[in-house]
Formats: structure tokens, sequence, C-alpha cells
């Protein structure tokens, strides 16, 4: 597809879509979004908002968890009585 028809189709300038191309982070999610819809590809959307993508975030979250301060000692063992 032409470049001057998905920056049409996506209702942004040719410029912006140069910048989409190159991986700019200073164009808005917004105008990621309408490219990925105006090229079919808007179910990529969800890919990008699933938590289970994303290794350095789960790393992180993993990091941030609560270690075992100590282990729980073994319990004595009763002595049974005997009957009687």
């Amino acid at each position: 597809m032409p470049v001057a028809l998905v920056a049409e189709r996506a209702s942004m300038s040719r410029v912006t879509l140069g910048k989409i191309e190159k991986g700019d982070p200073g164009v808005s999610l917004g105008n990621y979004a309408m490219t990925l819809f105006v090229l079919g590809l808007s179910d990529r959307l969800a890919d990008l908002a699933d938590v289970r993508a994303d290794a350095i975030g789960l790393e992180l979250d993993g990091e941030r968890l609560p270690e075992r301060i100590r282990q729980s000692s073994p319990k004595p063992k009763r002595k049974e009585k005997p009957d009687g």
C-alpha cells in the first residue's frame, strides 16, 4: 500500500507516518493504533497490552516479591505415651 494512501486513511501526515516507520517514541500511541488499523493489523494492539508477553515486566515483578525471611524449624517429635 503506498505511503500516501496509508497516511491519508490514518488521517496523518506522511511525515508522521515516516516517524512511525522509524519507531519514533514521540509519536502518539493513537497514531500507531490508527496505522495498525489501516494496515489490517489491529489485532496486534492486544499483543502490545498482553502482560504475559512482557518478559522484562515479569522479571521486575518477580524481583519485587518478598523473600522468605526464615525457614520454619522442624517440629519436635512428640513422645508417645505407652498405653496402660
